[in-house]
Parts: C-alpha cells; sequence; structure tokens
C-alpha cells in the first residue's frame, strides 16, 4: 500500500517502522526537519518538511494516489483537518486519525461523514489505559488482549516451579478441565519459539500463550501460576494523561494514590479524581516519599511518566521498598528488553500496545483485531473468512488443509449465530459460540478465525489466505 503518514513523533515513528518492515510504500511528513533526517537514516521511506494540513505538500508528498493517510500529528486539530482535507481534496480512501482527546469519541458527527471524515480514530493514551486495566484485573498475567468483542482473550504468562501444570505435558490441560477448553498456542523459552503439541513439557520460565473463552480466563492462569491476592492498593507515579485516565477508570473500586512533580498539575488532578484519591506533590524516585507514603504496601506500583529513566528507577526503588508489583511505561523498546522480568515485572512499550488498532486497517483481507506480542516480535490476529470453497483458500476446509505458513497456528474460532432478523444482524457475536481450534475444525464462511504469528514476516501469507478471489464479488 501507499500510505502517508503526518507526524515523525513517537507514534508516527513507530508506525513508519512497522509498517516499512511490511514492504509498504511510506511518506512521512512533519514540520521538524531533524526528525525527519534521524527517520530517512534508520527506514527505507521518503520524507517531506512542511505542514500536513497545506495542500501543496501533501501533493508533494503524492497524496492523489495515496490508499491511506494515517495522521499522527501531536495535535488533534492538525491531524482532524488533514483527514478532511485528504477527503475532499484527493479523494483518498482510508484516512485515520489519531487523537488524545478521548471525548471525540462520544461524538461520531463530528468526525464522521458530515464532519471531518475520519474513517478510524485511535486514542494511544486510552489503549494504554485499557491495556493496564486489565493488568491489574489479572496481576497473574504479562498480556491479557481481547478478540470477538471480548468473548476470547489470549493471556501471556510466566510459568513458575511448582506450579500444578510445570513440568507436565500440554495435553494433560484437558484432563484436568474437562469442561473448560482452551488451547495453548505458543510457548516461548528465553528468546526462542517452541511449537506446541500435546507432549510439549512447560518448564519454569517459559513464557506461554493461551487462548481460552474470557469466562474461563482464571481457569487458565491458575495451572501455570500461583493465583496472587487481588490488587487493591496502587500508586501511580505520573499524572499526565494516562495516569489522570487510569486514576479515573480505576474510580473508588480500589485505594489509589498519585505522585505528580508539577504542583499545578496536582491541583487540577485534586479536582478530576474521586475524593477518595489521593494526590500527592512530589518526585517518584524521591525514597523518603515512598517509604513516607506506604510504597511498601502496595499490591502495584505504576510508573507513568514521560521519561523512561524515572519510570525505570522510580518501579526498581519501589520494588526494593516492598511493592508486590511494578509496571513501567518506557518509549525505547532496547530499555523495555533489558528491565523487564528483574524488578520491573511489567515494561509497557506504549506504541507496540496501540500499533493494533492501526494494522488492523492496514491488513489485506477482513480483519477485526490486530494485537502486537512480544513487544512486536509476534501477532495475534482476528481475520473474518468469506466466500465459499472456490473463492477462498480457508472456507469449507478442516485445519490441517489449510496451508498455512511456518509459525503460524489457528487458536480458536468464534462462530456467530445464524441471523433470523435485521437487529440480530446489528449485534452479531452476540451468543456466538467459541471454538479451540483442532485438526479437523472446518472453518465456516463468517467464522472469525484467531491466527498466531510467530514471527512478523509469515504475516502477508495469512493475510493472503483470507482474500477471498475476484469471483466472490
Amino acid at each position: 500500500m501507499k500510505i502517508i503518514i503526518l507526524g515523525a513523533g513517537r507514534v508516527g515513528a513507530s508506525v513508519a517502522e512497522k509498517l516499512v518492515s511490511e514492504n509498504n510504500d511510506i511518506t512521512v511528513v512533519d514540520t521538524d526537519v531533524e526528525n525527519l533526517k534521524l527517520l530517512q537514516d534508520k527506514l527505507d521511506l521518503r520524507t517531506v518538511a512542511g505542514n500536513g494540513t497545506h495542500p501543496p505538500v501533501m501533493q508533494l508528498a503524492g497524496i492523489e494516489d495515496a490508499d491511506m493517510l494515517i495522521a499522527t500529528a501531536t495535535r488533534d486539530e492538525t491531524n482532524l483537518v488533514a483527514c478532511q482535507l485528504a477527503a475532499r481534496l484527493f479523494n483518498v480512501p482510508t484516512r485515520v486519525a489519531r487523537i488524545r482527546a478521548p471525548e471525540f469519541l462520544d461524538h461520531p458527527e463530528i468526525t464522521g461523514e458530515d464532519g471531518f471524515k475520519v474513517d478510524y480514530l485511535i486514542c494511544p493514551e486510552q489503549t494504554v489505559t485499557d491495556y493496564i486495566a486489565k493488568l491489574i484485573e489479572f496481576p497473574e498475567a504479562l498480556q491479557v488482549l481481547e478478540f470477538a468483542d471480548g468473548q476470547l482473550s489470549l493471556i501471556a504468562v510466566r510459568t513458575y516451579a511448582g506450579g500444578p501444570m510445570v513440568a507436565h505435558p500440554i495435553r494433560e490441560l484437558a484432563a484436568r478441565h474437562p469442561n473448560v477448553d482452551m488451547r495453548v498456542v505458543a510457548i516461548f523459552r528465553g528468546d526462542h519459539s517452541i511449537r506446541p503439541d500435546g507432549d510439549t513439557l512447560i518448564e519454569p520460565g517459559d513464557e506461554v500463550f493461551i487462548l481460552a473463552a474470557s469466562e474461563h480466563i482464571r481457569t487458565a492462569l491458575s495451572d501455570l501460576r500461583r493465583m496472587d491476592k487481588p490488587v487493591r492498593r496502587i500508586m501511580i507515579a505520573g499524572g499526565g494523561n494516562i495516569g489522570l485516565r487510569l486514576a479515573r477508570q480505576l474510580g473508588s473500586d480500589y485505594r489509589v494514590r498519585i505522585v505528580e512533580a508539577d504542583a499545578r498539575r496536582c491541583t487540577y488532578l485534586a479536582t478530576q479524581l474521586p475524593v477518595s484519591t489521593l494526590v500527592l506533590h512530589g518526585d517518584a524516585t524521591d525514597e523518603g516519599l515512598l517509604v513516607d507514603e506506604g510504597v511498601a504496601d502496595m499490591d502495584l506500583f505504576v510508573a507513568l511518566t514521560s521519561d523512561d529513566e524515572n519510570n525505570i528507577m522510580s518501579c526498581m526503588l519501589a520494588k526494593r521498598l516492598g511493592a508486590r508489583r511494578t509496571i513501567a511505561l518506557i518509549n525505547r523498546q532496547a530499555y523495555a528488553d533489558l528491565v523487564q522480568g528483574n524488578r520491573i515485572d511489567i515494561a509497557i512499550v506504549p506504541s507496540q500496545t496501540t500499533i493494533g488498532q492501526l494494522l488492523m486497517h492496514v491488513r489485506r483481507g477482513d480483519v477485526a483485531a490486530v494485537h502486537s506480542l512480544r513487544r512486536g516480535a509476534a501477532e495475534a490476529l482476528e481475520a473474518i473468512a468469506h466466500g465459499d470453497m472456490k473463492s477462498s483458500k480457508v472456507v469449507g476446509r478442516r485445519i490441517d488443509q489449510i496451508d498455512l505458513p511456518r509459525g503460524a497456528t489457528i487458536g480458536a474460532i468464534v462462530r456467530p449465530p445464524r441471523k433470523t432478523d435485521q437487529s440480530e444482524a446489528a449485534d452479531e457475536l452476540r451468543g456466538a459460540q467459541v471454538i479451540m481450534a483442532h485438526h479437523d475444525t472446518v472453518i465456516e464462511s463468517g467464522d472469525h478465525v484467531v491466527v498466531f504469528v510467530e514471527h512478523k514476516r509469515s504475516i502477508a501469507k495469512v493475510e493472503r489466505l483470507f482474500q477471498v478471489s475476484a469471483g466472490f464479488f
């Protein structure tokens, strides 16, 4: 695809890097010449210096024959106007805007066809907030990702010595829970992936990915991890957009303390959060402050400032002082790879948690969801099967008859009920059947198929499998 990315900041740069690696034709537009030079030196793409809301600049970028505009500038207004110009002046088929203010999501009349003509809105801050909230709900997991409108979940968990299923073959999962269908789709041992089968032994320290119906997540976790006490006391370092959203989302269900270095921001936070949330003015890397505010009693310490080093240091300090679990927001992936699993339990790279929202619009075929795994090394996607045996490479076939690339695994199928009226068509997955995939499972048209891909180089072949031939239309 020919894609124009507006904005060479962290989000734009990470999107460009991901899409360039998949052989797309990428042009990045920004007013910051230095950022553009850094990108061009690093990646095989084209850059244009200028304001992305000026038609001559966009023409220079080649917007007249672009397939997609992805507007990721720092200002919401710039992204919305760029999408409107791309639609009205240049008829760009697909327009995606990154926004910071989630209020736009509640008013589609502003951003839709009668407004700024945005096809898809993404809000990275809200996505990261939701991601962290899931980890708080399931503290034993490294990742919790949902498919098919929440019907199916993929969980990643680090196993420990003495776990019920550790040192046992995978086939015993079914024997332990005969009424719960779940599937181990991948195991990573160190930096190496292991293709699991029934005889594969789970070892301590393995990173195991399990698919299960969302209602059975806790059962799946209990087989591999010692179940942690529920999280009740949380300390958040950083009261920026994500810190505020998380504290607000947690509400009065948790005992929350939020540490913010800016006094004026503290005053604002106090007006926006429940009275039960304690707002503290100070530096989260100050050992005395953490001790005085009871970090040793915290079930979870979450560092969400805009400074990677501060997030790393505050988490390490909180862990040493007795915090049970720590999560750090880290923008540099190299840092995240170094620190996760030591004193920092989970390192979240914002660009990797949000990239899936963009990838689902870039993927060929009908893709309903994309999730980046292991900080971009692997991917899980939800593709919808269409057509029949003549027009599709998957419909009407058993899974063992499908030519999946090496490292790709069909883990589960969510099969919508047959629609009987228009109201049911509007909510197609209500009452859907969750089916764990086996070699003899046959895929039907309309199935939501969840595919785990160990290596991103195999994604293009998976996409082609779910594309229908021209004769279908």
